[in-house]
């Protein structure tokens, strides 16, 4: 018989395999993106009913996300395992099964769905299970498998979040938040191409015809440029429509302007040290962006 410290061990290292099907990291950006939109929505300061409902909407949008994310790891278990950046998901690994995996990602979806139906609001909860199907079946099962653009198409899964905070908070989707909307959109594909750039073995070893593969280097290198040019633009949308004030505009004007940068950089010159550079700027633009939003809002 197995010791009572022997079976918590184990039932620990089994929490810590379904947690890492989550893929928290990325789940924490969508929800940051998500609590932005709810921020916006409201004018001013937020009342503790504002607060309450944006904690639950928060909850709701992070569980379904989880089960997106954790869905996607049994479609995808065999390219996992071929791929050195995604080897060690529980699922590529063979620790977790496909029936385990997908009674937790039911469970979290079913969670999500009625917290955001009951406690927030039905047309939440709608956009958000699309951003589900969107997410884990179209893009996930059709799209990646199919054509190098799947990530330009997909990415509309990928830039709901703010457009789910805003309607959790008004009930309703408005310009501003198809403003956010856009900008994650064209943020996206220079977003994801930067890591197939230097991780493009990994992409050729799984069979996923992700552009570098598809049509080369330099003209990938020259779609990151294009879109963070045109990215640029979209920036600068919430100043002209009137949604913040100088202080986001300096700090748009900035942080793309150094996207546009490092596309041009890669365009001219490339390498992977320089390709994951990119991709780790990315990361920061983004979010320091809607820092900057946020703080906009506030202070101004």
């Amino acid at each position: 018989m197995s010791s009572p410290v022997l079976a918590g061990r184990g039932f620990a290292n089994q929490l810590r395999q379904f947690h890492a099907l989550t893929k928290p990291r990325v789940i924490q950006l969508i929800v940051f993106c998500a609590l932005i939109g709810m921020v916006l929505a409201v004018p001013g300061v937020p009342s503790m009913a504002d607060v309450r409902l944006a904690l639950l909407a928060c909850l709701g949008i992070w569980l379904v996300a989880a089960a997106a994310a954790a869905f996607n790891c049994i479609v995808e278990q065999r390219i996992d395992a071929k791929m050195r950046r995604t080897a060690w998901r529980p699922t590529a690994r063979g620790e977790l099964g496909n029936t385990q995996t997908l009674l937790f990602s039911a469970a979290l979806c079913g969670a999500g769905s009625a917290v955001l139906y009951l406690l927030v609001n039905p047309l939440t909860m709608w956009l958000t299970f699309a951003t589900f199907v969107g997410y884990a079946v179209v893009y996930t099962v059709i799209l990646k498998p199919l054509t190098p653009q799947n990530i330009v198409i997909g990415g509309a899964s990928g830039a709901m979040p703010p457009v789910l905070g805003w309607a959790a908070m008004t009930g309703d989707v408005g310009p501003q938040a198809l403003i956010l909307f856009l900008i994650i959109f064209l943020w996206t594909p220079p977003h994801f191409w930067a890591l197939a750039l230097y991780r493009v073995e990994d992409y050729r070893k799984s069979g996923l015809p992700m552009l570098p593969i598809t049509h080369g280097s330099e003209f990938t290198r020259l779609q990151i440029l294009l879109y963070t040019v045109v990215l640029f633009a979209a920036c600068l949308l919430p100043f002209v429509y009137g949604m913040s004030s100088w202080l986001y505009l300096v700090a748009a004007v900035l942080l793309s302007g150094r996207f546009c940068l490092y596309g041009f950089w890669l365009w001219r010159d490339y390498s992977d040290a320089l390709a994951r550079r990119t991709f780790r700027f990315s990361l920061w633009h983004l979010s320091l962006l809607f820092a900057a939003l946020l703080l906009d809002h506030y202070l101004l």
